[in-house]
């Protein structure tokens, strides 16, 4: 069974979408934007949580382009992220479609699985517990 992707608009592209999907143009879908489906994002939330938890996150971000989908991470919401987590699909060929960038952006981990790529944030959540 495919899971469906979560369907998040901005203000300017939702009466569009709504109208494609009613003419039947592009198939149903919005074109425009790379997203999260449901099983990536539960997982990232999952990770969101335990870190909240731990005290060492407190706000995230989700933005939404062409060729990327992007959950950033901060310690206070007027801050920079802490990290971001990317999706980028033309990359999924070579060294892998998600990757989780620091704040200074360096590359942390890339990789084909999100899992693997988590590995690197649920770390730094085992040092955060150990302390």
């Amino acid at each position: 069974m495919m899971e469906e992707p979560i369907a998040l608009f901005r203000e300017a592209n939702r009466s569009a979408s709504r109208n494609d999907s009613q003419s039947g143009g592009a198939g149903g879908r919005s074109t425009c934007e790379v997203r999260f489906d449901r099983p990536e994002l539960n997982r990232i939330l999952s990770l969101y949580g335990r870190m909240v938890a731990a005290g060492e996150w407190r706000d995230y971000a989700l933005d939404f382009a062409e060729d990327r989908a992007v959950f950033s991470v901060f310690r206070r919401s007027s801050e920079m992220p802490l990290y971001r987590i990317v999706k980028q699909p033309k990359l999924r060929t070579r060294q892998g479609m998600y990757a989780v960038v620091a704040a200074g952006g360096q590359i942390l981990k890339r990789g084909h699985e999100l899992g693997l790529v988590l590995r690197v944030l649920e770390r730094k959540l085992i040092k955060a517990l150990g302390e």
